[in-house]
């Protein structure tokens, strides 16, 4: 039994030694540049959209809880306090990715191609928004990070990727994962 205890004790001691590692190998890919940042909007209990959504009417979308907002400056936090350079954040429309936008990086620019396509009232734009996320990254310089505030959906649709509210998805040009960061809220 004791034996069990000290292998026990090992294996915590490794995990989190290996956590410790991982999280410096993404701090170290983001201090590069040349990545692809998509952040899942921070936690907005319930799933999809109210019926009586409206794009330009925050009260008809579904929000960030106090918890997400908490959330979403800690994902600021993250990139200030590991000194993470960040020249520019694109945010879906939708108010939940504007918010956890402006409460992590303050500044952001929308882009339509990064909207949601869940509900059925916007599935018809997939097809479309992909092109346009394809034909954005042409005039990437591949040397500064870009971060997407973005959805589910989309980020499953361009990495295939099942991501947490206010994870952290980092890839490459190619869409290859290189690593991922829950920020807990």
């Amino acid at each position: 039994m004791k034996f069990l205890k000290i292998i026990l004790i090992l294996f915590i001691s490794l995990t989190t030694l290996v956590k410790a590692d991982s999280k410096k190998n993404i701090i170290e890919n983001l201090k590069i540049g040349g990545n692809l940042i998509f952040i899942r909007h921070a936690y907005a209990p319930g799933g999809g959209d109210p019926e009586n959504f409206n794009i330009y009417d925050c009260s008809t979308q579904r929000n960030l809880s106090e918890s997400g907002r908490t959330q979403s400056r800690k994902i600021g936090n993250f990139f200030t306090e590991n000194k993470i350079k960040i020249e520019n954040v694109y945010t879906s429309e939708w108010c939940r990715c504007k918010e956890t936008a402006s409460l992590a990086f303050k500044n952001f620019k929308t882009k339509s191609f990064l909207n949601s396509f869940f509900s059925s009232k916007f599935a018809q734009n997939k097809n479309s928004q992909m092109r346009d996320f394809q034909k954005f990254l042409l005039d990437w310089d591949e040397k500064t990070n870009l971060i997407f505030v973005t959805h589910y959906v989309v980020i499953s649709e361009i990495l295939d990727y099942p991501s947490s509210s206010g994870e952290i998805v980092i890839s490459n040009k190619n869409f290859k994962i290189i690593d991922t960061l829950e920020i807990e809220y």
